[in-house]
């Protein structure tokens, strides 16, 4: 079976609510054979007679009366879905972001999607996890790039971006991390909780630093004052100009994917956003993965 296109099926409707080729046809702007032939290659596609004969004019038989219902439906939806594509690409997006994913992670993704939809103003918020995923709630943000969102609300990872947390320190410093200074982030943070975590895993109380944010913290960890447990994303290029070294501790590396989350009816905006981070082609080898 082929398909019926939407301007054939607008034909039909027309015919169907005029009980007339010719006033369909004088409403749409065509000839009357090229709306009879709409309706006859309907007919053929389906197999079906949806008009027939009635006194000087004509009227819908059963099948005609099912499938002109079925098109309101398709059209209905067509339209919808347009309306919502314009408003996607010229609405308003609001981001929320952990600091390790906005700085090594979502800052390409942005670039790429801006420069193919530029009339979409982006909004971003760069807040610790468990603020994040308050503002989703609120919705005071559209989307979250964060670690997982808590369990028993009322939000959705709509992907993910494998990732791992590893612990690293300035090369020689530190023969033996359980015994290191570890520099932590701020309350709030995802991080935070996975080294506390750690601690009690390896049943070790080593002193620590807070430092606040990620930034503060490999900084310091670059200058010898400590060790830190952080993303593989945000250590490429020190590990690989030698001023960090991944060292070896038990219950490490972590796997820890990046979740992109939403509510539960989410935004034109952000489904544009989710469809542009989940397309490799696009967007290379920082692609997220539908769940």
């Amino acid at each position: 079976m082929g398909t019926v296109s939407a301007v054939r099926m607008e034909t039909f409707l027309a015919v169907a609510k005029h009980s007339s080729i010719r006033r369909a046809a004088a409403q749409l702007h065509i000839t009357e054979a090229a709306a009879s032939a709409a309706v006859a290659h309907i007919e053929k596609q389906l197999g079906a007679k949806l008009i027939a004969k009635s006194g000087r004019g004509i009227a819908l038989t059963e099948a005609g009366r099912v499938y002109a219902d079925y098109c309101r439906s398709i059209l209905g939806l067509m339209k919808e879905a347009h309306a919502a594509v314009r408003e996607a690409e010229t609405g308003k997006l609001r981001i929320g972001v952990v600091a390790t994913a906005g700085e090594y992670v979502l800052l390409r993704l942005l670039a790429s999607f801006r420069n193919r939809y530029p009339d979409i103003e982006l909004g971003l918020s760069i807040q610790p996890r468990d603020v994040l995923f308050v503002e989703l709630s609120h919705h005071e943000t559209d989307l979250v790039v964060a670690g997982r969102p808590p369990r028993d609300t009322t939000l959705v990872t709509r992907a993910r971006r494998p990732s791992q947390l590893v612990v690293v320190g300035a090369p020689g410093s530190w023969s033996d991390p359980a015994e290191a200074t570890w520099l932590l982030r701020g309350k709030g943070s995802g991080t935070r909780e996975t080294t506390l975590a750690l601690f009690d895993r390896l049943q070790i109380r080593p002193p620590t630093l807070t430092l606040g944010t990620h930034g503060a913290a490999l900084a310091a960890a670059r200058e010898g004052l400590g060790v830190t447990l952080i993303h593989t994303d945000a250590i490429e290029n020190d590990v690989s100009d030698g001023f960090l070294d991944i060292l070896t501790v038990d219950g490490t590396p972590l796997s820890r994917p990046w979740h992109a989350v939403t509510t539960r009816t989410p935004t034109p905006a952000a489904r544009l956003f989710l469809s542009h981070i989940t397309d490799p082609e696009r967007v290379g080898d920082k692609a997220f993965r539908c769940p």
